[in-house]
């Protein structure tokens, strides 16, 4: 079954709008596409997790947002909170890669029922000094952590715990654009913190993760649905 989208904006600025899939079942699926926070790659890269979704029948969200280079800081996160903010909950949020940093971010500022992180950068802080990405998170805060450490404080997800959401850090060991290792960390300090979190490793590499022809899909969507069941 194929679901048309309609886009809806959600502010003035070009990047600054949502396709908006509508489904019959209960609760929306919202997407927040990869691409270290860098203008050349849109929300077209999540979007055959979308149709998916949509062909299953969940009303999804696909979000997109001002990048770096498009607009300063902090329009990226203020993007992500306007744009979540208008969804009627439940709803579930999933981010790849740097979406995956918007996903949980934002559910420290707008209520949501749970976020799943693919490949998600979730240590911001950590992400920087170790070079994730290049000069990705630098470029997104405007500096290093110890250049701007209260952007990082507003930034990193890790430094926002609890969330009091529960998480899925779907990550791939072999992943060699982010490694586990920053999921592996973000689980700890949440449950350390008493956050429901749980890192789930798969087959595959950063990508396949949002490839639903891959052996991988039927783990992930397992974790979207089981979300959107505790709502």
């Amino acid at each position: 079954m194929t679901v048309s989208a309609q886009r809806r904006a959600y502010g003035d600025a070009p990047a600054q709008f949502v396709e908006v899939f509508r489904g019959t079942g209960a609760g929306t699926v919202v997407l927040l596409h990869g691409g270290f926070w860098r203008a050349r790659v849109g929300l077209d890269h999540i979007a055959p997790v979308a149709a998916d979704l949509a062909a299953r029948g969940h009303t999804v969200w696909n979000i997109e947002y001002r990048r770096v280079g498009q607009a300063p800081w902090p329009a990226t996160l203020d993007d992500v909170a306007a744009a979540v903010a208008l969804v009627e909950p439940p709803c579930v949020l999933v981010g790849h890669s740097a979406g995956g940093h918007l996903a949980t971010w934002v559910a420290s500022r707008v209520p949501v029922a749970g976020v799943v992180s693919l490949a998600g950068v979730l240590t911001l802080a950590d992400a920087a000094r170790d070079g994730v990405g290049g000069s990705a998170v630098p470029d997104l805060v405007g500096g290093t952590p110890d250049e701007h450490p209260e952007r990082y404080a507003e930034a990193d997800p890790a430094a926002r715990l609890p969330l009091g959401v529960p998480v899925r850090a779907v990550h791939a060991p072999a992943d060699d654009r982010v490694p586990i290792a920053i999921s592996r960390r973000y689980v700890e300090l949440a449950q350390s913190a008493g956050d429901d979190a749980i890192l789930v490793e798969v087959e595959g590499d950063h990508f396949t993760l949002v490839d639903p022809t891959h052996p991988t899909w039927p783990t992930i969507l397992a974790q979207i649905t089981g979300l959107l069941e505790l709502a």
